[in-house]
């Protein structure tokens, strides 16, 4: 079957590799749509940081070149012995996850901490990025009737944003600050509406990310490059937002997302980062300001997919181009790369 490798950062190969066949507790999947992921877009671009290059995943216990793609739906194929809650035919979504399931963070459920935290497509297992993958019974969710498979590839995305506020200090009512307007940041824009946010503001260079910014619910979106964001929106919060979500990876925008939110504020960080950011502590020590990562999600799919059926998180107004696997690097990454229009690229996988 035809599937994308990653050998190295910009070095992504379409080949063919083995058609994989389901163990005991598998699902075989018949993938139908992926979606390029900004962590896919990291990796081809300054990798490796998911992908195991030089000793084996500790999970996966696979090693570089592997099958890309984590964002994906599609249909049960076959399943493997002892696999009781999925059978051929069903429509479903894969969450990624790779978990020990005996470090410390596992044991108290809370898988996304794992110490040897990886990602199917990412960190070896197979990927979305081929026509079939294999993954464990236990990552796979049947989708709800009526959810497109197309919707179904942003179910990943939607779900980070949706952990992200999750699990910052955001309360219904309360304000917050967006910086960036890529897939992510869209999606954080409307799990912000979905938890009851009275004002959002978005931080954005790209005009076509800014205008989708306020189609979902921004009420301003600024342009760094044409004024200080910091002050523009603290002058319009009367001192800064509660919570600031920083979604760009850009070192110099990590200083600016806690700068923006007022006392006893929170910054949550979002991005994967390909260089180290500096920030002055004094700017959190003396507003007694909190400052906080968030990975993935867990125990978050079948919330995502409800509030998909409410309307939310609409692959309509997210997904820019549509392509096939053969083009993935000219018509995908290239095109990620070169045009800040691009929002969400999808895959259809070959049949």
């Amino acid at each position: 079957m035809k599937a994308a490798l990653w050998y190295k950062a910009n070095d992504i190969r379409v080949e063919e590799v083995a058609e994989p066949t389901p163990g005991p507790g598998q699902v075989k999947i018949k993938v139908k749509w992926t979606g390029i992921c900004g962590s896919d877009l990291h990796e081809y671009v300054a990798g490796p940081i998911f992908i195991p290059v030089g000793s084996p995943h500790p999970v996966s216990h696979e090693v570089a070149p592997i099958v890309m793609g984590h964002e994906f739906s599609g249909e049960v194929a076959a399943v493997g012995d002892g696999v009781t809650r999925l059978k051929a035919g069903d429509r479903v979504v894969v969450e990624p996850i790779l978990a020990c399931g005996h470090c410390d963070a596992c044991r108290h459920g809370k898988y996304n901490l794992c110490d040897s935290l990886g990602f199917h497509g990412l960190s070896g297992g197979g990927g979305g990025f081929s026509a079939y993958t294999v993954v464990g019974e236990r990552w796979v969710h049947k989708m709800p009737a009526g959810l497109s498979f197309e919707q179904g590839a942003l179910v990943e995305p939607a779900a980070v944003a949706l952990h992200a506020v999750r699990v910052s200090s955001f309360k219904p009512g309360g304000t917050a600050a967006v910086f960036g307007a890529g897939p992510i940041g869209l999606l954080v824009v409307e799990a912000l509406k979905v938890a009851g946010a009275r004002m959002i503001h978005v931080v954005e260079l790209s005009e076509q990310r800014a205008a989708k910014a306020l189609e979902l619910g921004a009420i301003s979106v600024i342009d760094p490059s044409k004024e200080d964001a910091v002050q523009r929106i603290r002058d319009f919060t009367d001192g800064g937002v509660d919570v600031a979500f920083e979604v760009t990876g850009v070192p110099s925008v990590l200083q600016q997302c806690i700068d923006v939110t007022r006392y006893e504020g929170e910054a949550i960080i979002v991005s994967i980062w390909e260089k180290e950011a500096a920030v002055q502590p004094n700017t959190v020590v003396l507003k007694e300001r909190n400052l906080k990562g968030t990975i993935a999600y867990r125990d978050v799919f079948p919330a995502v997919m409800d509030l998909m059926v409410q309307g939310y998180f609409s692959a309509e107004r997210l997904v820019t181009k549509r392509i096939e696997l053969d083009d993935i690097v000219p018509e995908g990454f290239e095109a990620l790369v070169a045009e800040k229009s691009q929002i969400k690229i999808l895959v259809r996988a070959p049949e």
